[in-house]
């Protein structure tokens, strides 16, 4: 089976964290049997946060984007890079599917003299799925198409931006087979003109062995995300705050990096914490999960989370997670098994509780740790999304 695969998001030499598990569904696909390539739509404009750093950094950002290698191979998958111009994201983002059609189909019509692909997987309605449905108005590909929903498009693009809501319905009415990282994306994808949905769930690596807590060792909190407020890290820092009294020790190591960053820092100093939280920015991917299994609690007390793999990544290792009721990612690992915590979202004083009910006994967070693990053994392996978007590629062919 030859799939190709279109995405926005997608790991590159300037940055090999954005849409890393964009590519590690492609490789668990191709592990699973499929033969895949990849297009990524590569906008060469930069964001407004760096044209508003000033000309010199609007020139340095612009010149990293043009240099980007139009072919590169990662882990022995072939991706072609192609750069579209559009205007700024805000208010135009549902209009980036128009911007990018016209390089896409000549991508594609190139694609295809090479690799005669059955089957398109566009990552995200917006703006991949709409400039593929574009691309089929024009003529350049008639091969069914499947689109994963990864959240976006429901929880943000459909709702808070000008011409989303049209977009995002146009591009899902297209696809034969639209795949869900959670059972609510998928019932808000339909609510949005999907006409079949199916949950993929995305995964992660596993250990060998889940590490055990190092001995004298100050227990730490871990988030993995990037800094922006949905995120919630400021509810965890007021968390720290208030547990300070009984667990003078205890640490937080906020793995990640964004717009937030300077208010987090500023939060820190006034709740009088900062000696106890470590900033360590942005990392490779393999080296973010590392740094999270060497934790003791995760805790990403986020909304607007349509699945969060950082979840996953962290409870693989036997590091129990806290997440926010009520949002479809974090309900449904938590409904998987054990080893997953759930407050409500803005509760301080009840994700303090959490933590310290953890802390404080010994017995309960080692129970915790290997639920956690089990969990993610049973329901959240590569293996496991290799087989399932195998089978759903499968399905959209018949």
């Amino acid at each position: 089976m030859k799939v190709l695969v279109i995405a926005e998001f997608y790991p590159s030499r300037r940055d090999p964290v954005m849409g890393v598990w964009a590519h590690r569904q492609a490789l668990a696909a191709r592990d699973a049997g499929a033969d895949l390539r990849v297009l990524v739509l590569h906008r060469i404009v930069p964001p407004r946060s760096s044209l508003a750093a000033g000309p010199a950094a609007a020139v340095a950002a612009l010149a990293q984007r043009a240099r980007e290698p139009r072919a590169q191979t990662r882990d022995g998958l072939a991706i072609a890079y192609v750069p579209y111009v559009s205007p700024e994201r805000g208010r135009f983002y549902a209009s980036w599917g128009a911007w990018a059609a016209a390089p896409l189909a000549l991508a594609i019509a190139r694609m295809r003299r090479s690799f005669a692909f059955e089957l398109v997987h566009a990552h995200n309605a917006v703006p991949a799925g709409d400039a593929v449905r574009r691309v089929r108005a024009l003529g350049a590909t008639h091969a069914p198409l499947v689109i994963s929903v990864h959240g976006g498009d429901v929880l943000y693009t459909a709702g808070q931006v000008p011409a989303g809501e049209q977009a995002v319905g146009r591009a899902l009415a297209q696809a034969r087979l639209v795949l869900a990282n959670s059972a609510g994306v998928a019932e808000l994808s339909r609510a949005h003109g999907a006409r079949e949905t199916r949950v993929v769930h995305l995964g992660t690596d596993i250990p060998t062995a889940a590490r055990p807590p190092a001995r004298g060792v100050a227990p730490t909190l871990v988030t993995v995300a990037h800094l922006v407020a949905r995120k919630r890290h400021a509810d965890v820092l007021r968390a720290l705050a208030v547990l300070t009294p009984r667990h003078p020790t205890l640490r937080y190591a906020i793995v990640g990096d964004g717009p937030e960053r300077a208010t987090l820092e500023s939060l820190a100093a006034r709740l009088d914490v900062a000696d106890r939280v470590d900033f360590h920015g942005q990392l490779a991917p393999a080296e973010a999960i590392e740094r999270a299994r060497e934790c003791t609690l995760f805790a990403m007390p986020s909304t607007e989370e349509a699945f969060g793999v950082a979840y996953v990544e962290a409870m693989a290792g036997g590091v129990p997670a806290i997440g926010c009721r009520g949002e479809p990612g974090p309900e449904e690992i938590a409904a998987a098994g054990d080893g997953m915590v759930l407050v409500p979202p803005g509760d301080i004083e009840r994700l303090s509780q959490r933590i310290d009910e953890l802390l404080s006994d010994p017995h309960r967070l080692r129970e915790a740790r290997q639920r956690a693990r089990a969990t993610v053994l049973a329901s959240f392996t590569w293996q496991r999304c290799g087989e399932q978007t195998l089978a759903a590629y499968e399905r959209a062919l018949r």
